[in-house]
């Protein structure tokens, strides 16, 4: 048996016990404790191999190793699962329990340690080494004992975990290693840290391992005793308040006194008075006051009593801005925020008109409808700016849920009220420009239909007394004025456009793009990228090179990208040009000198290849191809219709993603086509085992509408007789089987469509007369407009040698516009 250390065996009974100890000793592996000398402890065995290990035992010397696994989870450990550090125990005392289980009494005599394992199947068994630490009895282990004594004692006083019998029984030893043993044996720390002082093998080693622990361990209960006594402060606090409150509340209850409670009451009363509430909203604030009084400070109810009341404050009930109503000036803020759109600024100068004589009128509720980019949402700034009110925008893309609109009622968590309110809250007047932006793409679902909520709003009837889920007041919105904008007027439900004025904004000319783009677009651009006092020039015709050949749009918001573009490659080339040159050439003076002129050349050097050009079809004449005029949501567009003639069985084929009332069309205007065929001098079995193909170009786009009944019903006619349709021809109108040409929309757009494309001569139906008279005269410069009331009206214009075999009534063509050739 082998000793560790300086330390003698004086007592005559330890030697004994190491003599009497057996060099192999079955092993019992711990889980979650450590066990030291000098402690007696009960062990709950119930591991099958256990059992056999500490049956042995105590048939034989009832000595044992006691060794602590390294991770208590594992169930069946293997040998280097197990820690080689341990104590030599003795078995006292045996329990079997009914339930298989066994607890065994067992005393810590020694520290020891396994050399090797024995190859015993049944149970763990090793060759042990029995480990004495040595000491030397000096000053400094004196003065280690004495820190390791304070230490604990602080330990005991700090720790809810042991008693303080613990530290009296501590003071009663006197030898030196079971002093320490104990002190390792009371700390609660985790296995490996306790582990660590047995495989310490000198007692200096092991008081330093355990003064180490104490050390650290008081620390952490330090920290834990502040942050609970700071949590019970915490606490106490919270309830002397709520307790002083209750009393306040009885002394006030007994002293019949009706006064706040406290200066936040006091500041809410205030609040209210000075809100200048109608009578009955008033009334309802003070009820939520008085009930806000009487619920505790940590209850729910009492924090939604207080956001409701918030709202009711901050919303504006009586404040409201003046407005500037001298006409010249609205006139020449509107003139210098927007090119053109005289319509919608007639209509404002009109209300200011009203106003000067009036001085109260009821909320305007405009709707401007048009594409994208020609202004709609600028222009509602613009017409706040110049009444002088405030502005709020809201955008109703996408909205499916009517309490968007008209708020959720304060029974739900985290219920708010609808965006009208909260608008009214942040522009803080009763009387702002509000603008509802994008009113036609509202949808519905389950939630509700916001755009019936919007009812209410819109409608000067009703939105006097306007009542939102979440006030559960009434509101007044009779002064705000509304204005909305929408890309389709189609897509707005009927009702609502009934409560709106509505004024279409066409798309942009040309001249009407190069004047923005001067005024605007470009002097905005140069300042966004910092070339406002770098001398740059945009010459009108790289402009219009920029509108023609690189932008396809009603709006300017193309146009905008592309200068922008246009700027980009500008400072890159001054900033390139002036860091070469040197600081000396690039004083102020320097940088005036130079001149950057932008022509049409460096645009295309710039944006390179030009994404549009002019339709070549438009130059030479076709047989079976008419070119039509349509109407899109971004303006209006050239429409070809093909037409070939097969061999086949009698069948009319339409491809180009048409929709059902444009393939509609296309069968009325080939029944036209066969039922008067003997007038236009064609053999009427024409159609026998033939197979007609309509086809639209651009066939990934979906096209649908009545209006290019009479295209089709041309090109059909000139693919039936074989004679090319002239080119610079464009042509809109819906049909009917008697031959009639039926008035269509959108044809301000469908002119600037085929302005844009070159085309000379426009046929339109007779009853779009009366459209004429509001279209811009510089719109219709330019185009021989024809005013056609039947199908063969168009003949003698579509087809230059075409003679019809048959006396037409009187032609009531009529040019509306002078030819410019």
């Amino acid at each position: 048996m082998n000793h560790h250390g300086a330390l003698d065996i004086k007592n005559l009974s330890d030697q004994s016990i190491v003599e009497n100890i057996p060099p192999i000793l079955p092993i019992l592996p711990l889980r979650d404790i450590v066990i030291f000398p000098y402690m007696i402890f009960p062990v709950l065995v119930g591991r099958e191999q256990s059992i056999r290990a500490a049956n042995y035992a105590l048939d034989k010397t009832k000595y044992i190793f006691l060794a602590t696994q390294k991770k208590s989870n594992i169930e069946d450990p293997r040998k280097e699962d197990i820690y080689i550090e341990g104590t030599i125990a003795k078995i006292i005392q045996i329990l079997k329990l009914p339930n298989g289980l066994m607890k065994i009494l067992v005393d810590g005599l020694l520290q020891g340690r396994i050399l090797e394992f024995t190859n015993n199947r049944d149970f763990f068994e090793g060759k042990i080494e029995v480990v004495i630490p040595g000491y030397e009895q000096d000053h400094e282990m004196n003065a280690m004992l004495r820190q390791m004594s304070q230490l604990f004692k602080d330990y005991v006083k700090i720790s809810r975990n042991i008693p303080n019998e613990a530290l009296s029984a501590f003071e009663n030893i006197e030898e030196l290693d079971r002093k320490l043993y104990y002190v390792a044996a009371n700390i609660s720390q985790a296995i490996e840290v306790k582990q660590a002082v047995l495989q310490k093998y000198t007692l200096k080693e092991q008081y330093y391992e355990v003064i180490k622990i104490l050390n650290s361990e008081i620390d952490i209960l330090k920290i834990e005793k502040e942050i609970d006594n700071k949590v019970q402060e915490n606490i106490a606090k919270t309830q002397r308040k709520f307790i002083i409150q209750e009393q306040i509340k009885i002394l006030q209850d007994e002293l019949g006194e009706d006064e706040d409670g406290s200066p936040e009451f006091s500041k809410i009363r205030d609040s209210i008075k000075k809100a200048k509430m109608p009578k009955e909203v008033e009334t309802k604030a003070l009820e939520e006051l008085a009930k806000l009084k009487k619920t505790p400070p940590m209850s729910p109810e009492s924090t939604v009593i207080r956001n409701y009341l918030d709202w009711l404050t901050e919303v504006p009930w009586a404040k409201k801005t003046k407005d500037n109503l001298k006409i010249e000036h609205v006139q020449k803020i509107l003139d210098e925020d927007h090119f053109g759109l005289e319509k919608p600024k007639e209509r404002i100068l009109e209300h200011i008109a009203v106003l000067n004589l009036v001085k109260q009128m009821r909320g305007q509720i405009l709707c401007f409808v048009g594409p994208p980019g020609v202004g709609k949402t600028s222009l509602g700034k613009s017409i706040a700016r110049a009444l002088g009110r405030k502005f709020v925008r809201i955008s109703l893309g996408g909205i499916r849920d009517e309490a968007e609109i008209r708020g959720h009622r304060r029974t739900y968590i985290g219920s708010l009220p609808g965006k009208i309110i909260q608008s009214m809250k942040r522009a803080g007047t009763i009387n702002p420009v509000m603008l509802l932006d994008e009113i036609d793409k509202m949808s519905m679902d389950f939630r509700g239909d916001p755009s019936s909520a919007m009812l209410e709003v819109l409608d000067p009837e009703q939105n006097h007394s306007f009542n939102d889920h979440y006030l559960e007041v009434d509101y007044d919105l009779s002064q705000v004025m509304f204005i909305t904008t929408a890309n389709v007027r189609y897509n707005i439900p009927l009702p609502l456009q009934d409560r709106m004025e509505i004024i279409e904004l066409a798309g942009y000319l040309e001249y009407d793009k190069t004047e923005i783009a001067k005024r605007h677009i470009v002097p905005k651009q140069l300042e966004a990228h910092g070339l406002n006092n770098k001398n740059i020039e945009f010459t009108d015709a790289a402009i219009k090179k920029i509108i023609g050949e690189y932008t396809r749009e009603a709006g300017v918001r193309n146009l905008e990208r592309e200068l922008a573009s246009v700027c980009r490659k500008l400072a890159r080339e001054i900033v390139i040009k002036e860091s070469s040159n040197g600081r000396n050439n690039s004083s102020e003076k320097g940088k005036r000198k130079n001149k950057y002129s932008v022509d049409e050349a460096k645009i295309e050097g710039y944006l390179k290849t030009p994404k549009f050009r002019h339709q070549k079809h438009n130059k030479e004449n076709r047989i079976g191809s008419v070119t039509g005029l349509a109407w899109t949501s971004v303006g209006g567009e050239l429409l070809s219709v093909d037409v070939t003639i097969m061999n086949g069985g009698g069948k009319l084929t339409l491809t180009g993603q048409l929709g059902n009332v444009m393939k509609e069309s296309a069968q009325a205007a080939l029944s036209y086509i066969r039922s008067n065929a003997i007038k236009f001098g064609i053999n009427p079995d024409f159609f026998k085992d033939k197979e007609i193909h309509i086809h639209l170009p651009e066939g990934a786009i979906p096209k649908d509408g009545p209006s290019a009944g009479i295209t089709m019903a041309m090109a059909l006619l000139s693919a039936v007789t074989n004679q090319s349709a002239l080119s610079d021809i464009a042509l809109t109108g819906e049909i009917t089987l008697r031959g009639n040409v039926l008035p269509i929309g959108g044809l301000t757009e469908k002119l600037l469509a085929a302005k844009r494309n070159e085309i000379s001569k426009v046929l339109i139906p007779l009853e779009n007369e009366i459209d004429l008279k509001d279209i811009n005269e510089k719109v219709k410069e330019g185009l021989d407009i024809v005013l056609i009331e039947r199908i063969e009206e168009a003949i003698p214009h579509v087809f230059s040698h075409y003679k019809l075999t048959f006396h037409s009534n009187k032609s009531k063509t009529k040019k509306k516009s002078r030819k410019h050739n």
